[in-house]
């Protein structure tokens, strides 16, 4: 498993008991699609508390939009972090449509999103702590550059 001691500066350092389930860990994600809808993809990098990489995921989805990218890539965030025990997330993304309607601040009005809305609200249920934040695109290059090559490798570009 790689690791990277680029722990992020987002947040302050949690103070969780011990155990891998109390500690936070964090997930920039990012979708894209060349062309809306086009090729798209997304990618999730992965961290625990320290700066530690846990994962770095990355899907080519077809053609699709990118706010459909955008929710994959959160979707698979909550799918590493349930999956491997983690009960606290802390997400990071430079969508602001879908930080927001996560936050409950925008409706969900795009019937293709809907379905991806309500399941990331039935695994974000499943979880001790959630958080998400949006950031701005500069901040969230390793999940940018995950999206990117799935797109690359979904268009036959590796």
């Amino acid at each position: 498993m790689p690791t990277r001691s680029t722990p992020s500066s987002l947040f302050p350092e949690p103070q969780p008991a011990s155990g891998t389930s109390d500690k936070w860990i964090t997930a920039h994600c990012d979708g894209g699609a060349r062309g809306n809808p086009g090729p798209a993809g997304f990618g999730a990098f992965i961290q625990d508390a320290h700066g530690q990489v846990l994962a770095e995921l990355s899907e080519f989805l077809g053609i699709q939009t990118n706010n459909f990218a955008e929710y994959s890539g959160l979707l698979a965030s909550l799918d590493f972090a349930l999956g491997h025990g983690h009960r606290r997330l802390r997400v990071v993304s430079d969508s602001e449509l879908m930080v927001k309607q996560i936050q409950g601040k925008y409706q969900v009005k795009s019937p293709g999103l809907r379905p991806l809305y309500e399941q990331a609200k039935k695994k974000i249920a499943q979880l001790d702590g959630f958080e998400i934040v949006h950031a701005l695109r500069h901040k969230n290059k390793d999940a940018d550059r995950l999206a990117n090559q799935a797109m690359d490798r979904g268009m036959k570009r590796a």
